[in-house]
């Protein structure tokens, strides 16, 4: 394997675990706000913005309450350069929000329905689980087979929640 080959994997490696746990939380609240959602939703663009403000409002929690809990750990302050580590590492989790938010956001053209938009933002989540546990997969193993295997357990997940939501509604 060439230098710039080995560097660019190198590199998508640490892509995957910087961005793995927010992408794949940020999936499933997704999945699971998706599911608390009624098939009957009036107005894309509100049911856009409460899904994007939801997984906002779960990130920026989720950073404060990880700010919170490592100064309480070191028992010192905390000041910006720790904020700006919390927001960086919860960051990753509105990767998840912004396809969904989008393709709900478009049905307010009427160019398809919000069921529609829903079942593709569903669609997303379930992909988007499937790639980033298949390459967590490799990443361990450095195997195509395990991989997959992990990537069809992680995208498992996102399926069992949209089917959940199928069963629901």
């Amino acid at each position: 394997m060439s230098e710039e080959t080995e560097s660019r994997l190198e590199r998508w490696i640490e892509r995957i675990e910087h961005n793995a746990f927010g992408a794949i939380y940020g999936a499933i609240t997704v999945l699971a706000l998706l599911m608390a959602m009624g098939h009957s939703a009036n107005d894309p663009i509100t049911t856009a913005v409460i899904l994007f403000g939801s997984i906002l409002a779960i990130t920026l929690a989720k950073a404060f309450a990880q700010i919170s809990a490592d100064a309480a750990h070191h028992r010192a302050a905390f000041g910006w350069a720790e904020v700006r580590t919390g927001w960086q590492h919860a960051r990753p989790t509105l990767i998840a929000a912004n396809i969904p938010t989008l393709l709900i956001a478009l049905a307010a053209t009427e160019i398809y329905s919000v069921e529609t938009a829903i079942d593709l933002s569903q669609i997303f989540g379930i992909l988007l689980l499937a790639i980033y546990g298949f390459s967590i997969g490799w990443v361990i193993y450095r195997r195509v087979l395990p991989g997959l295997l992990h990537g069809a357990f992680t995208g498992a997940i996102g399926l069992a929640l949209a089917l959940l939501k199928f069963v629901l509604h």
